[in-house]
């Protein structure tokens, strides 16, 4: 069945584009919301008359991800990861974990539209991901994965000092009783 999207629908298409999908999917689910028109002359006519607004809103769109990918192009995401000696990581990096530095950093982006090479990164050192924003816009991302200082060593080795200190006392007392 050919349909008028009516919004923007994702994974499907924008605002005006004309698409052929399933009849049951566009009876059942686009029609009821309210995301597309069925395809004939009345919705021809309204789409052409809305052309003009129609493409202001994707130049709009075109120009925020030209925006938005200057600034994803100067930005350095450094991630600290947990590492062996060797550098390989305890775990990976995955899109996922870009995508939740992007959000702290207050860029919204889904981490489907991350792209790491390889799927995920699994040892220390610097890389390039790519982030694909709009139509063919796409932004080529450093980042840099250093190893994590082992706070729990550090945590460690005053406790077992102590321990020794505790263990140490403790011995030398028995002794003083049996002398007395």
């Amino acid at each position: 069945m050919k349909v008028i999207l009516y919004t923007d629908v994702k994974h499907l298409g924008e605002m005006g584009d004309v698409k052929n999908v399933a009849n049951g999917y566009a009876r059942n689910f686009l029609f009821p919301h309210m995301y597309a028109v069925p395809y004939n002359d009345q919705t021809v006519a309204y789409f052409e008359s809305r052309k003009e607004e129609i493409e202001a809103r994707k130049e709009q769109k075109r120009k925020d991800a030209a925006s938005l990918k200057e600034k994803l192009e100067a930005l350095t995401i450094e991630l600290k990861v947990p590492a062996a000696a060797n550098g390989k990581l305890f775990g990976s990096v995955s899109a996922l974990t870009v995508s939740e530095f992007l959000a702290k950093n207050g860029f919204e982006i889904e981490r489907k539209r991350i792209e790491i090479p390889g799927v995920a990164i699994k040892s220390v050192g610097n890389y390039h991901c790519t982030i694909h924003l709009y139509e063919a816009s796409n932004a080529e991302v450093k980042i840099s994965v250093v190893a994590q200082e082992d706070d729990t060593a550090k945590k460690e080795a005053p406790k077992k000092a102590e321990k020794k200190e505790e263990a140490a006392p403790a011995e030398e007392a028995p002794a003083e009783d049996a002398n007395a």
